[in-house]
């Protein structure tokens, strides 16, 4: 004998989806590189700026990079 299935049966239980937590990025550790007389700021993730005659200019590159990627 055919029987019909429930009309409403249960959907399957899921396993509840999580996301592992995340570690916070580190800091980027920015510093200044004299080159004779060329001055130019680097950090830790990799970026570097322009070689610079003004050191002020440099230090400038690296505040501006600190507030791009630190938000």
């Amino acid at each position: 004998m055919y029987e019909d299935p429930p009309a409403h049966a249960p959907a399957p239980a899921l396993a509840p989806t999580s996301t592992p937590p995340t570690a916070p990025a580190p800091p980027h550790g920015v510093t200044m590189v004299e080159r004779g007389s060329f001055c130019l700021a680097r950090c830790t993730c990799g970026w570097s700026g322009p070689a610079r005659r003004s050191r002020d200019r440099a230090r400038t590159d690296a505040a501006e990079h600190r507030a791009a990627t630190d938000g």
